[in-house]
């Protein structure tokens, strides 16, 4: 369970705007957190504190198929993305750096910038704290909660193949 403050965004959030592509030499995912979002709100890298949520509309992470963008959002602190919809590319990048994200139009919606707001990954609840109100995203399968809690696909086929050779 992850609990913050939220950010939030509207509808077509590419990836360039994510993590503009004048910053994607840099490999590293800090130095990516420092320019996060900031072609659309300059503040957010001096507000955001490691365990806030970002909140957005439609078709989140649309655009380029590079890691990057969920690479930023995560190490810039962000803990979770809750979206009416993702790009599916950037849906995949996230679940295989470890990164969590949860689709819920009406908690899209309905959550205000400023809130704060409870996310259980295990059953996907979503409670808005500073309304009182929750909603039910679609809980990750075991097998993706697995590869959240490992931190990537990698780590979690490496714990995997580890696990194997001890079976």
């Amino acid at each position: 369970m992850v609990t913050g403050t939220v950010f939030k965004y509207g509808d077509n959030v590419d990836t360039d705007v994510i993590i503009p592509a004048r910053y994607l030499n840099s490999p590293s995912a800090a130095e990516l957190a420092k320019h996060c979002m900031e072609d659309i709100d300059a503040a957010f890298v001096t507000k955001v504190q490691a365990g806030d949520i970002m909140v957005a509309g439609w078709n989140f992470g649309c655009g380029s198929s590079r890691e990057h963008a969920p690479m930023a959002i995560q190490a810039s602190g962000i803990r979770c993305v809750i979206a009416a919809s993702f790009a599916r590319i950037f849906y995949r990048n996230s679940i295989n750096i470890g990164f969590p994200i949860l689709e819920c139009p009406e908690a899209a919606a309905e959550i205000a910038a400023g809130d704060r707001v409870s996310v259980d990954f295990d059953t996907g609840l979503i409670t808005d704290e500073t309304t009182g109100k929750s909603y039910q995203a679609t809980a990750f399968p075991a097998f993706i909660r697995r590869i959240i809690d490992q931190g990537g696909l990698l780590p979690y086929l490496k714990a995997e193949q580890e696990a194997a050779k001890h079976a």
